[in-house]
């Protein structure tokens, strides 16, 4: 059996003596697999240290934005920003990361010099933007003890915005930028909206204000145009036909003494023309006498029925007939020469009857009026449930528009005091806590990159000689053999090397330096093409650290 003279010397062991940790057996397989190792260390080496160096260097600065509670306590002045913190940092974001306001920071700093020529404004744009990243920083409620977190486990009262370039000076002046940007935009956010809010309350204020107005109008010229109809005039219209109904009554009894005063007089006077021409037929029983009768009978039926009763009818049209023929006769005998003058006496009755008749037609026509002032009234009475029901319509309207306004008129105050509290920076507000600064080493740490591939390589080409050990079935020592078959092995036949064998190696080693020079170099080609300028690939390297 032909053996390598190397391993001569472990035909002399049994394979149970060896371990898996013994120097000679290991010595035996690394000159067996000395170039597989090294081409599986090599190449992962090659291009782990390659894509390594070629990477561009990318520093991260990172500015922290502290949020400010609102200075003046809430149970004082409470703000019309009701929004979200993390909603309005959304919104914020969207503004300050556009297009224009990318562009002017992309020009006012000169970023990415050498990518200008490769990438379109668009594509240079959306690369900023996955070079800016907002990260929030929060705590539980429960450490906040004044927190107003609106249905929320957690509160932000800090977020940090950090910027990823090629120079770190620049990198930390974009990062201080952003984060100016953010502190001014949540500034105007916070002032738009409180001047929104109350220039909203005071339009609205002004349309109330109006409505209110003209139901004001209506309700004051609903309550003139039905003056004395009005509910709450309901008792005072009723003891205003009450006090009529007295005067009334009072009324009739003055007539009614009014009429007997006369009905007296004209007893009298009867009796004393009587006496003057006593040879008169019927003297005693004449058209007056007849008169004061029946008026005295009148009297006494309006005492006790309406004025539309039969009798007091009947009674009311046999006076006025008599009244009538009375004053036909007074006329006839003023034309007459009169025979016999009167005396003082019946003069002084003659006037005291026409004071009485006067007093009596002063009665009536006062009896008149109250009748017309409770009928009046007595429709103000019958008129007021509709009265009610219309202005009950009225007042609703009125009174609802009313305590709108009177909302309205409360909120537009506070509005205008949240306004000059945004103003006058006394509300929620973010103030730069740390300011970006240069950073002294790269995102990437190249040193400790290399160490990892390093490892890597070196574990692989370890991992590939034990693979080939594992599935190799050649013998290599007599000890091979002997554990594989129970015949003894008689003599061991060393490796003869000619000289021939000597060029063939050295051919061979020689085409395999050039082939690895050659892959050598195409790995090298192939890393700088994949690396160069790869932020994306920094960016994913470095994902453990930041």
């Amino acid at each position: 059996m032909p053996t390598d003279p190397a391993t001569a010397p472990e035909l002399d062991r049994a394979p149970a003596e060896r371990g898996l940790l013994d120097p000679a057996w290991i010595a035996a397989i690394w000159r067996r697999r000395k170039w597989f190792a090294v081409a599986f260390v090599a190449v992962p080496l090659t291009v782990g240290i390659s894509v390594i160096l070629f990477m561009p260097q990318i520093y991260e600065a990172k500015a922290t934005v502290l949020v400010d509670r609102q200075q003046v306590p809430e149970h004082f002045v409470q703000s019309t920003v009701t929004s979200a913190l993390d909603t309005r940092l959304q919104t914020i974001s969207q503004e300050i990361l556009s297009r224009s306001r990318l562009e002017a920071l992309i020009e006012r700093f000169q970023l990415y010099p050498d990518l200008r020529a490769r990438l379109s404004p668009e594509e240079l744009i959306e690369h900023m933007r996955a070079a800016i990243k907002l990260q929030l920083k929060a705590v539980d409620i429960l450490e906040l003890p004044a927190a107003d977190v609106r249905g929320q486990r957690q509160a932000t009262v800090a977020f940090t915005l950090s910027y990823r370039g090629s120079n770190a000076h620049t990198a930390a002046l974009v990062a201080n930028t952003l984060a100016s940007f953010y502190v001014d935009e949540d500034m105007k956010v916070r002032e738009r909206q409180a001047a929104g809010t109350a220039q909203f309350l005071s339009t609205q204020l002004a349309e109330t204000k109006k409505r209110l107005d003209v139901q004001e109008q209506k309700v004051s010229a609903f309550r003139r145009g039905h003056l004395g109809e009005l509910p709450e005039q309901l008792e005072t219209n009723l003891a205003m036909v009450e006090r009529l109904n007295l005067q009334l009554r009072l009324n009739a009894d003055s007539q009614t003494r009014a009429l007997e005063r006369r009905n007296a007089l004209s007893g009298q006077l009867a009796e004393a023309s009587t006496f003057a021409a006593p040879g008169t037929p019927g003297a005693s029983d004449g058209p007056e006498t007849r008169l004061m009768r029946l008026r005295h009978e009148l009297a006494q039926l309006r005492t006790r029925y309406s004025p539309k009763y039969p009798d007091v009818v009947a009674t009311a049209a046999e006076v006025a007939e008599l009244e009538r023929q009375l004053e036909q006769t007074k006329t006839s005998e003023a034309h007459a020469p009169e025979a016999t003058p009167p005396t003082p006496y019946v003069l002084r009755l003659r006037e005291a009857i026409s004071e009485v008749e006067t007093e009596g037609k002063t009665l009536k026509s006062e009896e008149t009026r109250l009748r017309g002032a409770i009928a009046a009234y007595q429709q103000r009475v019958e008129m007021t449930p509709q009265r009610e029901h219309e202005f009950k319509e009225l007042a609703r309207d009125y009174e609802t528009t009313r305590e709108v306004y009177k909302s309205l008129l409360k909120r537009n105050d506070e509005a205008q005091i949240a306004e000059s509290m945004e103003h006058h920076q006394k509300g929620e507000q973010f103030r730069l806590l740390d300011p970006a600064v240069p950073p002294r080493t790269p995102l990437a740490d190249r040193g400790r990159l290399i160490a990892i591939a390093t490892v890597l390589s070196l574990g692989l080409g370890l991992l590939a000689v034990v693979l080939a050990e594992s599935i190799d079935t050649s013998f290599h020592s007599a000890d091979d053999l002997r554990a594989f078959a129970p015949a003894s092995v008689l003599v061991s036949i060393p490796w003869v090397v000619t000289a021939v064998d000597l060029r063939r190696r050295q051919a061979r080693l020689g085409a395999a330096l050039v082939l690895g020079c050659l892959g050598i170099v195409t790995l090298v080609g192939a890393s700088y093409l994949i690396a160069h300028s790869n932020e994306q690939l920094v960016w994913l390297l470095s994902r453990g650290r930041s």
